[in-house]
């Protein structure tokens, strides 16, 4: 992409071939995943407030030995500058991200493996045998002022960066793509208005504002100098963070947030209801009984609905009338413990967030949430 133009109701790009020719082409929308550097983010003219790390990272694939290469996550938190050891696939792999901050940061061009390798040899005991790939790259932490200006939109790296701090890059990436193609899918072929691509920033920037600031106060806390976030980092912690994942409670809320299966869009224009402990804008519970779980149904990326118990007639002449999927299963005490609520409906968004939930049950309630946003959740019937 070397640039294009919005021209209200199209838009128009300017794209340059591997041999160097340049083309044309219209399309309805952009969706700019073109990276921190974004050509798409630079021309619509949004800001990218933030800052830079003054860190030099870098990353090294290493075959390697020693206890630190055990198939395991290995931190050294002994000095500000953080160096963690990651298994990769294969006997004797690991990846090496680690920090530096004095002067070898400066010379990021000339840097070399031999130039940062002594820690990880003398502090973690590892002994490399090979280094197969080296790079090093500076860390942003920027959210874009809009992830959409009219028929472009930002997405992942164009859209906000932060330390890898906690994992989240590729999962928050991910869940944007999602998230903006449900809704470009429902528009282009008619079935909704334009303004229901609006919903992509309302629910995605706040996201990416909250995991930016969380990312940056951990790698803030791990990197940290001075004699207090010494103890803090190589006394407290070591003794603090083992005993509180001790708990089952404790690891399973690390796993939720990590995993960002905990992210909703709770009182937003496209979350509605509230039935059991699940209101719309909720990812649905996962449940799993016998074998069976109530996610195999969401491999389609459809709007669906979910009774868990029994649905009344009414309901299921409506969705067999409207061509929406209409999911029933047999009440269990492990729905109860999910949180789901007996015989209550559930509308089901394509990317299997909950936009709809009522007690009641009753068709004219899926009506009332079409009408008043103008979707449409199937296809016109040609019967």
């Amino acid at each position: 992409l070397i640039g294009f133009t919005d021209e209200g109701d199209r838009v128009t790009a300017r794209l340059r071939g591997p041999e160097g020719h340049e083309d044309v082409c219209e399309a309805s929308y952009i969706a700019g995943c073109d990276g921190a550097r974004s050509i798409v983010r630079e021309t619509i003219g949004t800001g990218y407030p933030g800052g830079t790390y003054r860190q030099l990272f870098y990353v090294a694939d290493v075959e390697a030995a020693g206890p630190a290469v055990d198939g395991e996550l290995h931190a050294d938190l002994d000095e500000a500058d953080f160096l963690a050891v990651f298994p990769l696939a294969g006997d004797g792999r690991a990846r090496l991200i680690g920090t530096v901050r004095d002067e070898r940061a400066d010379r990021a061009d000339t840097l070399k493996f031999e130039d940062v390798s002594n820690r990880a040899i003398e502090h973690l005991k590892v002994d490399i045998r090979r280094v197969n790939w080296f790079s090093t790259y500076h860390v942003h932490h920027r959210v874009a002022e809009h992830f959409r200006t009219g028929r472009a939109f930002l997405l992942g790296d164009a859209a906000h960066i932060h330390s890898p701090a906690g994992g989240q890059g590729m999962n928050t990436g991910i869940g944007d793509a999602i998230n903006l193609a449900w809704k470009l899918a429902a528009v282009l072929a008619g079935r909704a208005p334009d303004r229901l691509l609006d919903s992509y920033e309302a629910e995605r920037i706040g996201f990416a504002r909250r995991l930016v600031a969380t990312t940056d106060r951990v790698f803030s806390f791990v990197t940290a100098e001075g004699r207090i976030a010494d103890i803090l980092r190589t006394r407290v912690a070591p003794v603090l963070f083992p005993r509180i994942l001790s708990f089952e409670a404790a690891r399973e809320y690390l796993f939720r947030t990590v995993s960002q299966i905990t992210l909703n869009y709770r009182g937003h224009p496209l979350s509605a209801g509230a039935a059991g402990h699940v209101h719309g804008g909720d990812r649905l519970p996962w449940v799993s009984i016998d074998g069976r779980d109530n996610f195999t149904t969401l491999a389609a990326m459809t709007w669906q609905i979910h009774v868990y118990g029994t649905a009344s007639p009414e309901l299921v002449a409506w969705c067999a009338d409207h061509d929406v999927p209409l999911h029933l299963f047999d009440w269990r005490s492990e729905h109860e413990a999910a949180g789901l609520a007996r015989d209550a409906l559930y509308l089901l968004r394509p990317d299997t967030y909950v936009a709809l939930a009522d007690l009641s049950g009753a068709p004219g309630v899926i009506e009332g949430y079409c009408a008043e946003r103008e979707i449409q959740l199937a296809a016109p019937s040609l019967r």
